[in-house]
């Protein structure tokens, strides 16, 4: 009798779940159609980069990159699919590249995405201002908006960051993995502090200019002194809750609480390894263990014989398999960050073609919705799914484009950065 109860339960729970299920996509494709998706960071530029033909053309983004022998996280279908109407693209360039030479391929970066939005007119259209995403979304297509990702890219001159304004930037990562002369990256040894005076001026042109502070990327001490100094709000473009998980990427409680007080927004990342702690956990043993055999030019049991560290470190995988991040917790720290700064200062921020792998049920751009939806299954209204999904970072824009009509006859910021 109490297996024939058993069964009878869940034949009736399965139904109502299914109902359940069903309501909730129709919630989420209710919200995407009338508020889509922002998303604060996609180094699909660089991608495209790595894959130009000999012409310097670079591959057709129209659909089916997925299917790709080196796959991409990122195509025009599956950005329709995934309820996409905005997207930072990331104009990132590595670190390795500095002075003139990083300036010179920004530079090259931006065209790749005015280039894509030639090639695509009828999907993409370049957008600068909250009302040009809005005018943009209402004609049918994708807001194309640019990103630099990093404050070495502007070679230490505040009028080459003035000219990637007027090129259409509208934000600008203060670091990227190391520091720069002026500020401190989260993932490189400090070297000013924070923000020293220059950085500080770097902030303040920003907010003259009207192109948003990002603080993905630079240490904690950055952060708080981008903060204290910011006239208008600020983003994390791609960053997770230090609380969720204890990475120097991601973003420490307090200052969460102070991204509420200035009104900015932090739009959680994707990468696997920020998102997981028991990825975080493993990477850190895997690089130990890699050390342990091979650490050149002193150290390591197999030093000089690759063959045999590379069969020993494939056993050692083979032991401790890596684990996979979820959707799952991705959303934790959605729920973190709103839980500490408020949901009016959370959004979405992939790092989608910027991250090796994905979370298991975020393996491109056509799953928003999916993240949405494990929101909704949370708790969340409407509004604040919509809020979620983009309309926080449309208030971030239009309080940064004020703050910049308000400064509109102040005077450039000329001093010389470089240290």
């Amino acid at each position: 009798m109490r297996r024939a109860a058993l069964l009878a339960a869940i034949l009736i729970a399965a139904p109502a779940a299914a109902a359940d299920e069903a309501a909730i996509a129709a919630r989420v494709a209710r919200i995407v159609a009338t508020a889509p998706v922002i998303d604060g960071h996609n180094d699909l530029p660089w991608a495209l980069r790595m894959r130009t033909d000999a012409s310097g053309a670079f591959i057709d983004i129209a659909s089916g990159t997925d299917k790709l022998a080196d796959p991409l996280h990122t195509d025009i279908a599956r950005l329709r699919k995934g309820g996409v109407g905005a997207q930072f693209w990331s104009v990132w360039v590595p670190v390795s590249l500095q002075g003139g030479a990083a300036v010179q391929a920004t530079l090259e970066q931006i065209d790749v995405v005015k280039r894509m939005a030639a090639r695509y007119p009828r999907d993409l259209a370049i957008a600068t201002t909250a009302a040009e995403v809005e005018r943009v979304r209402r004609s049918g297509r994708i807001a194309s908006l640019i990103g630099v990702e990093g404050g070495h890219q502007i070679g230490d001159s505040l009028a080459v960051l003035r000219q990637f304004h007027a090129l259409g930037v509208r934000y600008m990562t203060l670091t990227h993995s190391t520091g720069t002369s002026w500020a401190d990256s989260a993932t490189s040894a400090p070297k000013v502090g924070g923000l020293n005076d220059r950085g500080r001026a770097v902030v303040r042109e920003m907010n003259r200019l009207g192109m948003l502070v990002d603080l993905s990327h630079v240490s904690p001490q950055a952060m708080r002194d981008a903060l204290a100094v910011a006239t208008a709000p600020v983003i994390f473009s791609h960053s997770g809750a230090r609380g969720v998980v204890d990475h120097p990427r991601n973003v420490p409680d307090d200052v969460l609480k102070t991204v509420a007080t200035n009104g900015g927004v932090v739009m959680a990342n994707f990468a696997p390894g920020y998102a997981s702690e028991a990825l975080r956990q493993w990477d850190a043993a895997y690089a130990a263990e890699k050390v342990r055999l091979d650490s050149p030019p002193f150290g390591g049991i197999a030093i000089g014989q690759p063959e045999r560290a590379a069969a020993m470190l494939a056993d050692w995988v083979k032991a401790n398999p890596r684990p996979k991040a979820t959707l799952a917790q991705i959303a934790d720290h959605v729920e973190h960050i709103a839980r500490i700064a408020g949901k009016p200062y959370v959004g979405i921020g992939s790092d989608f073609d910027g991250i090796p792998d994905t979370p298991a049920g975020l393996e491109g751009v056509e799953t928003f919705p999916a993240l949405l939806a494990e929101m909704a299954r949370r708790g969340w209204t409407d509004a604040e799914l919509r809020g979620l999904a983009g309309d926080n970072v449309l208030r971030v824009m239009r309080a940064v484009e004020a703050e910049a009509a308000r400064q509109a006859s102040q005077p450039a910021i000329n001093i010389r950065i470089g240290g």
